[in-house]
């Protein structure tokens, strides 16, 4: 089983082929709204391939929490510790793809926020249970080193997708993970070094191994995937394809990479899916709805091997 700690967010979408000046009114061609946050997206995605996923998150006492929580359990996902927090909001994810499908995006974490350490001793004896921990930062960061911690404490690995990107974030506690998945521009926030070409990112990525991380595995789009360990530092290229909307790739490849290490073990084979499995995401429009099932999942990849 596959424990997923960490957000959820409402995705309102707008699609644009400009996007706004300050002062400026424009009308968009479209609108969408969906389940979202990258702890849900991650979840979801396992849980789409086959993986056993229980969820540990707080919802508002608004509208949306009904809903994120239906979401859930219509993949699978285990809810028991996906709590409504008295007082606050759901969190809310406005997102803005423009006419190139690149996409900007605010979050407001509401009830995301009380995401805390008491949660996770609540849930300890079904986390026990676990094969892998995923955490995130749209949760506190006090609640991820906890869950680290615990991780640590009953030899549970844990992956530690350091997104969204804070220099807040303690590299000892990304170096008690043993996988530490960033992509390129959280890459430089974090490391203060420049990323554009292919080399720059390997050596940003050193900075943080030599810091003693054990995996560290490098998002980077349509140029593929990185990926360092102190003995292999691998570049694993991007399938071509034609993308519609990025929104939630990343979530999609750490999502499949859960699933498939806790099914093999096997990290590279791991890397080799989710790879492919975040270039299938982006031909569709949305996050969790743009996530191919097994059966999708294979289908879409013969196209790769033509």
């Amino acid at each position: 089983m596959i424990a997923v700690i960490g957000s959820n967010m409402v995705d309102l979408i707008t699609y644009t082929d400009i996007m706004p000046k300050a002062g400026e009114t424009l009308e968009a061609g479209r609108f969408a709204m969906g389940s979202g946050g990258k702890g849900a997206n991650q979840a979801v995605a396992s849980a789409k391939l086959g993986a056993k996923v229980t969820m540990v998150s707080k919802v508002g006492d608004d509208a949306f929490a009904d809903n994120t929580i239906a979401n859930f359990q219509s993949f699978g996902i285990d809810t028991k510790h996906v709590r409504k927090e008295p007082g606050y909001s759901s969190g809310v994810a406005p997102i803005f793809v423009d006419s190139n499908s690149q996409n900007r995006i605010l979050i407001i974490k509401g009830a995301n926020s009380r995401l805390l350490s008491q949660d996770i001793d609540e849930a300890a004896e079904d986390l026990k249970q676990c094969r892998l921990i995923v955490l995130q930062l749209e949760i506190p960061l006090e609640t991820v080193y906890y869950a680290i911690n615990f991780g640590n404490q009953h030899n549970i690995p844990v992956l530690l997708n350091p997104a969204p990107a804070s220099k807040e974030l303690d590299i000892d506690y990304a170096c008690r993970c043993d996988f530490f998945v960033p992509n390129e521009t959280e890459l430089e926030i974090l490391t203060g070094l420049p990323v554009q070409t292919e080399e720059e990112i390997i050596l940003a990525a050193e900075t943080l191994l030599s810091k003693g991380l054990k995996n560290i595995i490098v998002t980077m789009g349509s140029r593929g995937v990185l990926w360092m360990d102190g003995k292999n530092c691998e570049m694993i290229r991007s399938h071509q394809v034609d993308a519609i909307d990025t929104s939630g790739a990343g979530d999609a490849f750490i999502g499949c990479f859960a699933a498939r290490f806790v099914e093999s073990g096997d990290i590279r084979s791991a890397l080799l899916e989710a790879n492919a499995y975040a270039a299938c995401s982006v031909t569709a429009c949305g996050t969790q709805s743009s996530y191919p099932d097994t059966a999708r999942f294979t289908e879409m990849r013969k196209q790769f091997e033509k």
